[in-house]
């Protein structure tokens, strides 16, 4: 029987950084993965796929130049999911082939099949060739997750579909229903609304991504609007029909009924530990399959570890690489340093929003006294270029310290700028570094020195 250091359980994010740490500290490890493909749902249905998806819906709807060019501004005419599909495909090869590659210059055993425990230090893995049982010292289960189910949606991989099933549908449909008004719910919803597909958001709360900043989610239900997009808010669907004729029907609990050639259904997502045999190894799941852990990503067992979006929220790539990379080496008693208070968020609609640190209502809860000043895309050089009107940028600062408290944008690269604000926020800089740095000319991270320009105007009225 083979034994190894650390063996991984699923190649996505956490995965992948679990297994590259624990070679740095040069250890024997072994990294499993079901499907036939590196990458986990990141890479092969989820992250990867629909921010390709993205930039594809971007450029052939000609969404971003329309201000410019005027609405009926188009780079192809009737764009279809092959079209999409294309760039998708191109994008994951490539992320396979580079992944891959990583693995294999760290030295890093990649086996295909289905891992189970067969007690707390052994692991059985089956595949098309048989099975194989395997001895570790530690273990990191990075399985990820799946679209969650319900029995009153009934998915049929045509037209009534789970993100997964996105490029399942045969054409662009006319008018689209999103169950789900969560992150990926959200983020589908701005794609087809960006090539002209009439679609209704339905979602039991009373507001979008209530983890946001709430004046930001305003500026995207506003933006989201203006597309014709309908928002269903603090509804609940009853049960989901196809029709005769293939038109899908949401009826919702309020007595509702909603038609359309598609429904999206994006309640949730599932963890993936049906098949792990988690109790071989002292260990259970939740009803929505999430493993629980430690601030150092151990379970109930010390030397099996849990990291990425199997342990539950904020459930992001990123994230998941820190703390499957931070999990590989607290197995192995080395310490690394990371600040999951201000790690950034990114939410790819269509504007883009990012933030970190604090937001406004968070900071009113704890009796914090801060300062927000703001930039508007539209009143700086580079929006005007790029024609992206429509974003802002957001500081919030303490009013007596002046320190850095929370960074929020919407707007066209949202997530690439900032990192500059996280860099300040985290260095425990001041809203003054913004007004004394200077900024490259036209760009947009000018807005942070306009935005604290603004802040500091506001604060100036009370001395």
């Amino acid at each position: 029987m083979q034994t190894f250091d650390l063996i991984v359980i699923g190649s996505g994010p956490a995965g992948q950084r679990a297994a590259i740490q624990g070679a740095k500290l040069g250890k024997r490890v072994a990294l499993v993965e079901r499907r036939e493909v590196v990458g986990g749902a990141c890479i092969n249905t989820g992250t990867i796929p629909s921010k390709s998806m993205r930039e594809a819906v971007m450029h052939l709807s000609g969404y971003q130049y329309q201000s410019i060019y005027g609405m009926n501004y188009r780079v192809k005419e009737n764009i279809t999911i092959a079209d999409l599909s294309f760039r998708v495909q191109q994008v994951i090869k490539t992320e396979i082939d580079v992944t891959m590659a990583q693995l294999s210059r760290n030295g890093i055993e990649t086996m295909t099949g289905a891992a189970s425990f067969i007690d707390p230090h052994h692991i059985r893995i089956e595949n098309s060739r048989g099975q194989s049982d395997y001895e570790a010292a530690n273990v990191l289960i990075a399985t990820g997750t799946r679209p969650a189910e319900s029995p009153l949606v009934p998915l049929n991989n045509r037209t009534i579909i789970s993100s997964d099933q996105i490029f399942s549908l045969t054409a662009i449909p006319k008018t689209l229903i999103v169950v789900g008004g969560g992150v990926i719910g959200v983020e589908y919803a701005s794609m087809f609304s960006a090539l002209g597909v009439r679609v209704i958001i339905i979602e039991k709360q009373t507001r979008l991504l209530g983890f946001a900043d709430s004046e930001m989610i305003e500026a995207l239900c506003y933006h989201l609007r203006d597309n014709r997009v309908t928002l269903r808010l603090n509804e609940e669907v009853e049960s989901v029909e196809e029709t005769a004729d293939g038109t899908v029907v949401a009826n919702l609990k309020s007595k509702k009924r909603v038609s359309g050639d598609a429904l999206l259904y994006a309640v949730g997502r599932q963890g993936n530990i049906d098949d792990l045999n988690l109790s071989a190894a002292g260990l259970e799941a939740d009803n929505r399959g999430r493993i629980v852990v430690d601030n150092e990503y151990r379970t109930a067992q010390q030397h099996i570890f849990a990291a990425g979006d199997v342990i539950g929220f904020p459930s992001l790539a990123s994230v998941s690489m820190e703390q499957g990379r931070i999990a590989a080496a607290q197995a192995f008693g080395s310490v690394i340093q990371s600040d999951p208070a201000n790690y950034p968020y990114g939410i790819y609609t269509i504007p883009e929003i990012s933030f970190v640190g604090k937001t406004e209502e968070q900071l009113t809860d704890e009796d914090v006294p801060y300062e927000v000043g703001v930039a508007f895309y539209r009143e700086i050089a580079r929006g005007q270029i790029r024609g992206d009107t429509t974003g802002r940028l957001k500081i919030i600062f303490h009013r007596e310290t002046r320190e850095i408290l929370g960074v929020h944008i919407i707007g066209e690269g949202a997530s690439e700028i900032l990192h500059i604000g996280q860099a300040v926020l985290i260095l425990k800089g001041t809203v003054d570094y913004f007004v004394n740095t200077v900024f490259n000319y036209p760009t947009l991270a000018e807005c942070y020195k306009a935005a604290a320009f603004n802040g500091l105007n506001k604060l100036s009225r009370f001395n």
